[in-house]
């Protein structure tokens, strides 16, 4: 099976691959997202945001790799079930505001 370099977008950190497999003459495309960068800026939101909650308060900042996961799964069109992925504790570490949604 060979990865061959698709696309890279250094200011977003997304690299994307290209793979294809001779044994059943399948290819697919692999997308890698540095996200460190989000996390820690999330972290500083995080404990740097009032306590107060208002109309339009931001409480979350996603990955587009993830984000464009949530839209294929249904999650991000669907409020109910995206409320339930942001307050989930796996889900964390893309939180900008404590409490819950």
């Amino acid at each position: 099976m060979s990865r061959i370099p698709f696309s890279e977008s250094p200011e977003l950190g997304i690299r994307r691959f290209f793979h294809y497999d001779d044994s059943d003459n399948c290819f697919y495309i692999e997308t890698e997202q540095d996200m460190s960068p989000i996390i820690e800026a999330n972290r500083d939101a995080y404990n740097n945001a009032p306590d107060r909650w208002g109309e339009w308060t931001r409480v979350a900042s996603i990955p587009l790799s993830i984000y464009y996961d949530l839209k294929r799964k249904g999650i991000a069109d669907d409020d109910e079930a995206m409320k339930r992925w942001l307050n989930d504790y796996d889900n964390r570490f893309f939180r900008t505001k404590s409490g819950a949604i």
